[in-house]
């Protein structure tokens, strides 16, 4: 497994405090499954914060499952991402999943009002989303950098296989 460190131009210098998420690369039929925000536009590799006392492979899993309603599988831990912004510490995991089965999707009240929803694309469509984002917001410059890195990491040679 790799660890890849990443600096954010907001970043202090020094963490005081980490946050730890764990992701779903979720391919099927050469697509790779996002998540995206209809109202915003935004797009994400799903997944999100491991709860107090929770595996992170049970975080992965149920984050992929609250965001698009699939049910996965998961690997082993394939890459770790640690993003430094602010004076946080994103430990960002990402693992390959496998889809099992479909459920119920449980959106939080801030993803349900931006739309969030599924979408499949290619992995190297995936990658051009994520080479896109040119505004102001820093933290979105950030995630999209972030996305893009595990997508480079993931898939050096293009495409899903």
């Amino acid at each position: 497994m790799k660890t890849v460190e990443l600096y954010g131009e907001n970043y202090s210098g020094k963490w005081v405090r980490s946050r730890t998420a764990c992701r779903g690369v979720v391919l099927r039929e050469g697509k790779l499954l996002l998540s995206h925000e209809t109202s915003s536009g935004l797009w994400m590799i799903p997944g999100g914060g491991l709860e107090p006392g929770e595996e992170e492979m049970a975080c992965c899993i149920r984050e992929v499952a609250e965001e698009t309603g699939f049910l996965i599988q998961p690997s082993d831990c394939a890459l770790v991402i640690e993003e430094y912004v602010y004076d946080l510490k994103h430990i960002n995991r990402y693992y390959f999943g496998q889809v099992t089965s479909r459920c119920e999707r449980q959106l939080t009240e801030r993803e349900a009002k931006a739309g969030m929803e599924p979408r499949w694309l290619s992995v190297e469509d995936a990658k051009a989303v994520f080479t896109s984002y040119t505004g102001a917001h820093a933290m979105l410059r950030s995630l999209y950098r972030r996305e893009y890195t595990a997508l480079r990491e993931l898939f050096p040679e293009g495409g899903a296989e």
